[in-house]
């Protein structure tokens, strides 16, 4: 019985061996590559958050200089903030940060680098459009008229009014009326009704000659 036991083993073994042998090398290669990519995972994560806590860090720098009104401190750290950490939605929120106070300190040439930066490098769609609009209202100030409206092209929908708003300005500020009076049309179209945006639109386009109840009109009897 023993000796029957045994040759069995024995038979087990042997197929163990020849599956091994035909698989074996497959099967660790498999499992090497399974475990390096969850160490790689884990590593890309760990990398993530670290480099996440040193732009937070720097990003406070940025916050603390610009309330203690240091212009140079929050110069050096805006730009180590871009440099080290660019990937990062910190870098491109204190891009934004910085371009602001700039622009309240009249440093138009800080605030334009600040914000050129974050319109060409931010990830998020929201926030780089939201620096092309305010790039677009320092470049306006510098009377750059022509390279503010190419700031204002191809807009995210939930931007388009805005943009067209903007748009209008620069028109009305070149005296093209007409071109003025079309951009602040599609800017009344694209704010909601009530809205205190569409109420400034309604203002510009009365300025302008526009009769702004004739537009409600329409838009009124489609309602009812």
């Amino acid at each position: 019985m023993a000796r029957h036991l045994d040759l069995e083993e024995q038979e087990q073994l042997d197929e163990l061996k020849h599956f091994w042998n035909q698989w074996g090398n497959l099967i660790t290669w498999f499992l090497i590559g399974v475990f390096g990519a969850f160490a790689a995972w884990n590593g890309w994560n760990y990398w993530q958050r670290t480099e996440a806590i040193k732009a937070s860090a720097l990003y406070d720098e940025v916050e603390r200089a610009a309330t203690a009104g240091d212009a140079g401190r929050v110069d050096q750290a805006v730009k180590d903030l871009q440099d080290k950490y660019g990937r990062t939605a910190y870098a491109q929120q204190g891009s934004l940060l910085a371009a602001r106070f700039f622009t309240e300190q009249a440093k138009p040439d800080q605030a334009t680098a600040a914000l050129k930066w974050a319109a060409e490098e931010a990830k998020d769609e929201g926030l780089q459009a939201v620096a092309r609009l305010r790039l677009a209202s320092v470049l306006v100030e510098g009377k750059a008229y022509d390279d503010a409206l190419k700031q204002l092209g191809a807009m995210p929908k939930e931007f388009e009014a805005l943009a067209a708003d903007r748009r209008g300005d620069i028109f009305k500020l070149q005296g093209k009326k007409e071109e003025a009076k079309a951009e602040y049309l599609k800017a009344w179209k694209g704010f909601e009704a009530g809205t205190e945006y569409r109420g400034l639109v309604e203002v510009k386009l009365t300025a302008l000659g526009v009769d702004v109840q004739a537009l409600k009109a329409p838009a009124e009897s489609a309602k009812s």
